[in-house]
This record gives structure tokens, C-alpha cells and sequence, in this order.
């Protein structure tokens, strides 16, 4: 508990000396890996039932390695804080693979990789920190996905606290130092998982850290909820997480505009994790490093940031 406290105290002191820097996706870093079936089953689920290809959790199981070294990869690049390999790894969404009772485990095992990544490249001038993933889940809470019956839910607010309660439990038990409820679009899930959270740290007798980071879907300005950014951190400012932000959909020329927004009006530190831009035509980014450096550091250099 004592060793929580001294990395929260130390977080927040980096915090309010200079920008932290987040790593980067986790999911295309896996893509180039081009990875079969196989690779995804591993030895232990050779004979699971459903397909398994694209389950990008699971490999913390059975390629505990290769996220080892995307771990790595970012520490290398600098990044102050890792985040887990724990997008998906909650039951609902873990229900499409038949694999809800999994998630303790998965939860558990992803923070223990990056736990390791990190307290090995720690050195005393530059600490390295463990964000705890809290994915959307593929469901919401607000929306029908049902056109002709808007009344109709796929998923309820209780089911959404369980799944989230489990997930925390494990990266918590796994070491981390944040938890990272992200990509929001509904926030009655982000609401689900805050709430959750603030259950298992009563039952602990712990806090830590909260970052939130919500997504713009379109040039609408707004969540798929259908919030303004403005709305978004009203309606989850309670939480008083260590930073608040924006991440995933839109590109850094499309997003500067609601990141500036929300470091107006924000309370707490300020997030961004932009794409790297739109897809073209064929799917792919076309944005460069170097293009999005120099987005990035106008965005630091003009104060939105931290």
C-alpha cells in the first residue's frame, strides 16, 4: 500500500513539473506482427471452440513475449506511462470468444507484463508508470442497436459495474498505478465503470489514480452519445480524475480544436491521443511521425496539454 502511495505521490508531482507521455496503440503494433490462428491459440486454447483470431487480450496469455516487447518498444521511445493489453479484456466483450471467466486472469497477467516492463526501465530521474486499461466494452448502454426498437438495451448499467468491478480487480491486483477508463462514447458506460471503480476501491480500502479519455466520433463535435465535449466533462468531472482527454477517432488537425476546448475548461490535467489522421481511400493513415510530432508539440507548446 505504502509503495501505491510513493508512485501516486510521484505521479502527480511529474504531472504538475512537465507533459507526461503516453504510449501508442497497441492494436496496430500487433497487426504488423501479421499474426494466424495459431499464434492467437497458443498451446492452452489449441482446441477452443471459437475462433480466437483478432482476440489481441489473449495474447498477453499465449504471446506474453511479443507484448513484452511492445512494452518495450515505447519505453525505448520515451513514454512515461504503459498501458495494458486490456482493451477488450472485460466479460461482455469477451463474449464473443466465449471466454468471460478468463478476465480476471487476463486483466491480472496484462499488468503484470507491463508492471515488469516498467519497473525494469524505471531509473531514478525518470519513473516509469502502468495505466490500467478500461476499454467501452462493445455494447452501450444509452443506444438501441436495434433501428425499429430505440427502446431496446443489449447490455444494462449493473451488467457493465460487474464487468468493470472484475477487469479493475485484476490490474489492480497485477500492480498497476492508474486505472485508464478509455475511448469513451457512451458515458453511461464511462458512468458504469467510475462507478465500479469507486466499489472496488471502498472494498480495498485503496484509490488510485483515474484517467478518462472520451472519443469525438465525427466533425460533429460530438461522442456517439451525442455530447459536446463541454457536456463530456461536466457529466464525468465528479470523478476528479488526474487527467482528462481524448483519444482514437479523429486526427490531430480534426481534434485540436475540442482539445483546446477541454483544456479551457478543465479542472484537471489534459490528455490527447489522436489518430494518426483519417484513413484514406485503402484504409490506411497516411499522416506521418514527423507530421504528427509537429502537431503534437503545438499542442504542448500553446498549454493544452498536462
Amino acid at each position: 500500500m505504502s509503495d501505491r502511495i510513493d508512485r501516486t505521490t510521484e505521479l502527480q508531482a511529474l504531472l504538475n513539473d512537465r507533459i507526461l507521455l503516453l504510449d501508442g496503440a497497441m492494436g496496430t503494433m500487433i497487426q504488423r506482427h501479421r499474426l494466424e490462428e495459431s499464434a492467437f491459440r497458443g498451446e492452452r486454447f489449441h482446441d477452443w471452440t471459437r475462433e480466437l483470431k483478432g482476440n489481441n487480450d489473449l495474447l498477453s496469455l499465449t504471446q506474453p513475449a511479443l507484448i513484452s516487447g511492445i512494452h518495450q518498444a515505447y519505453l525505448d521511445a520515451g513514454a512515461d506511462i504503459l498501458e495494458t493489453n486490456t482493451f477488450n479484456a472485460n466479460r461482455i466483450s469477451m463474449a464473443d470468444y466465449a471466454m468471460e471467466e478468463l478476465c480476471y486472469e487476463l486483466n491480472l497477467a496484462s499488468a503484470k507484463l507491463a508492471r515488469e516492463a516498467a519497473l525494469a526501465a524505471t531509473t531514478p530521474h525518470k519513473p516509469r508508470f502502468v495505466a490500467g486499461v478500461l476499454g467501452p466494452t462493445n455494447r452501450t448502454c444509452s443506444l438501441s442497436p436495434e433501428v425499429n426498437d430505440p427502446g431496446f438495451r443489449n447490455v444494462d448499467f449493473d451488467q457493465l459495474v460487474t464487468a468493470y468491478a472484475e477487469a479493475a480487480r485484476g490490474l489492480i491486483a497485477g500492480g498497476v498505478d492508474i486505472l485508464l477508463v478509455e475511448t469513451i462514447f457512451d458515458t453511461l458506460n464511462a458512468k458504469a465503470a467510475l462507478f465500479a471503480l469507486q466499489q472496488v476501491f471502498d472494498e480495498d480500502d485503496l484509490t488510485l489514480p483515474i484517467m478518462i479519455s472520451g472519443t469525438i466520433t465525427d466533425a460533429s463535435g460530438r461522442t456517439l452519445s451525442g455530447q459536446t465535449t463541454e457536456a463530456f466533462y461536466n457529466s464525468l468531472r465528479h470523478a476528479q480524475p488526474i487527467s482528462i482527454g481524448l483519444n482514437c477517432a479523429l486526427g490531430p488537425a480534426q481534434l485540436r480544436q475540442y482539445v483546446e476546448e477541454l483544456a479551457r475548461i478543465s479542472e484537471s490535467a489534459v490528455s490527447a491521443h489522436p489518430n494518426a489522421g483519417l484513413p484514406n481511400e485503402f484504409g490506411a493513415y497516411d499522416l506521418g511521425p514527423e507530421e504528427m510530432a509537429q502537431h503534437i508539440a503545438e499542442w504542448a507548446q500553446s498549454g493544452f496539454l498536462n
